[in-house]
């Protein structure tokens, strides 16, 4: 065999970094978008903010001509539409004087404190509401607070501490009396009941019903800090002391059996143990609150249905004119090569940010333009959807459509929905159409929502139900669209009231 060279031509595909950087910043989410671009922007100095005081949304052929902009190096302001829901910066007035008339109003020519506008009425955004109102105390803290202010004796101080280590975030004793017995300390000397008598203690403490040690505990203490002149206390206490379990049954007939009372009476007591709360430690709440960071923005203007950008997800970028001017082309200096890398990284940078939001944009335009008996009507509009439907409307590979719709918010008029709810798999109806598995599950959620209270539908009903409209779905079908909304059986959902 005779060694020999062969020239052959061929194809093949070879992931660039510049191709592997856009799909990156594809399938990131808005705050990880916002966290690369931060990194990009404290590792590069030729990427710079554009400082605009109203930050517009961009349309697929003034992307093009940013292009063009960033391919010739040069910095541009594309000519973009103002975004009509920005606020205008507030300004303070000019009085013409340094002096006010004596009869003027502070209000009329200075802004109000804590960033609120009297004149306007409005709320500056960047006032902290949630600064200001929120507490980082959990349940546990909120405990020893109140503990601090209670007079109490060592020995007794000891058994508290016990007492609310054992406590879980509900607001129930997780653990026996006796393990609290045996966790204190063997020469303090403490007996069963003042252990008991540390706990009756505590539970008086806000808020009501907390160190229960289960259920039927937790709603009497309740009960028993109610006024004594409450409507139905006493009765409410014997249903709860007695029959906890038949109320948890929906047993209503052997309860006004048992009770002596009559149907409007049972109806008044349970209206009062309603308004008690099975888990009181959630009345505590110490995480801060999360808020979704929409990406794109749908609104009907003139009868359409319009979307633009969020242009609040990340700032605009631009290449540093004045480094870029520094760039020799001839000059192989390690300070003219540290510059030449970072201009091009900067522009492929921009380049793959441009192309997310292209690709987002043309993704959330089908999905809107095939979903919009969905914005008109409902849930009940939704239509069956799958990826391919869209990698075929905008012709890309079905995984660039999972990478936009993963992690990628909608604001709408009907919420804030991710981009993949809009998916979902289809049922035939008897007309030969589809129907998607959403819609079937509002038509499910509608039909529960409207049953008698007394004789709530059965699955095997509501199949039947849905069975007279052409779509044909099984008892089972319908039983685990139920539980994945987390409704509960029928005979779990059979009330008085």
């Amino acid at each position: 065999m005779k060694a020999s060279l062969q020239l052959k031509i061929g194809q093949n595909l070879t992931m660039t970094p510049q191709l592997q950087q856009a799909i990156r910043l594809l399938q990131l989410s808005t705050l990880d978008l916002q966290a690369e671009i931060q990194e990009a922007l404290e590792s590069n100095p030729m990427l710079e903010v554009e400082e605009t005081d109203h930050q517009a949304t961009t349309s697929p052929s003034e992307h093009t001509d940013q292009h063009e902009s960033i391919a010739s190096a040069t910095s541009t302001e594309s000519n973009e539409a103002s975004y009509e829901d920005n606020l205008n910066t507030d300004t303070i007035p000019d009085t013409g004087s340094d002096e006010l008339p004596a009869d003027s109003q502070w209000e009329e020519s200075y802004q109000t404190s804590a960033g609120v506008s009297s004149s306007a009425g409005t709320v500056d955004d960047d006032f902290d509401h949630e600064g200001r109102n929120s507490t980082s105390d959990n349940l546990q803290d909120h405990i020893l607070w109140q503990l601090n202010l209670t007079p109490m004796s060592p020995t007794d101080h000891e058994i508290a501490m016990a007492l609310i280590d054992g406590l879980n975030d509900d607001g129930y004793l997780s653990i026996p009396l006796e393990d609290v017995l045996e966790s204190i300390d063997d020469s303090l000397e403490v007996e069963d009941d003042e252990v008991l008598a540390v706990l009756h203690r505590l539970q008086q403490f806000e808020p009501a019903g907390v160190f229960a040690q289960d259920l039927q505990d937790c709603l009497l203490l309740q009960l028993k800090q109610l006024p004594e002149d409450t409507l139905w206390l006493e009765e409410a206490k014997v249903v709860i002391a007695q029959y906890i379990q038949l109320l948890g049954s929906k047993d209503y007939a052997q309860i006004m059996r048992k009770t002596k009372l009559s149907e409007d009476s049972l109806k008044s007591v349970l209206r009062l143990i309603q308004e008690l709360t099975p888990r009181p430690g959630e009345l505590i709440i110490s995480e801060q609150s999360e808020y979704v960071i929409p990406d794109v923005l749908v609104r009907k203007v003139k009868g359409e249905w319009r979307v633009d950008l969020n242009p609040e997800i990340a700032p605009k970028l631009r290449v540093n004119s004045d480094y870029a001017s520094l760039v020799k082309r001839a000059d192989n200096s390690p300070d003219n090569t540290y510059l030449k890398d970072n201009l091009q990284e900067a522009r492929w940078f921009i380049k793959s940010l441009l192309s997310r939001n292209d690709t987002l944009l043309k993704v959330a335009n089908k999905i809107v333009e095939y979903q919009e008996d969905f914005f008109e009507i409902g849930d009940e509009g939704m239509k069956p959807l799958v990826l391919h439907d869209i990698a075929e409307a905008v012709d890309m590979h079905e995984s660039t459509i999972s990478r936009v719709t993963t992690q990628k918010f909608m604001h709408t008029p009907r919420g804030i929905f991710e981009l993949k709810y809009f998916f979902s798999s289809h049922v035939s109806t008897d007309a030969g159409g589809e129907c998607s598995s959403t819609a079937i599950r509002a038509m499910i959620k509608k039909l529960i929502s409207e049953e008698p209270a007394k004789k709530p539908l059965s699955d095997n009903k509501i199949a039947n139900i849905l069975g007279e409209k052409g779509i044909q779905v099984a008892r089972r079908t319908v039983a685990k669209y139920r539980e994945a909304m987390m409704i509960p059986p029928s005979n779990e959902r059979k009330r008085l009231l």
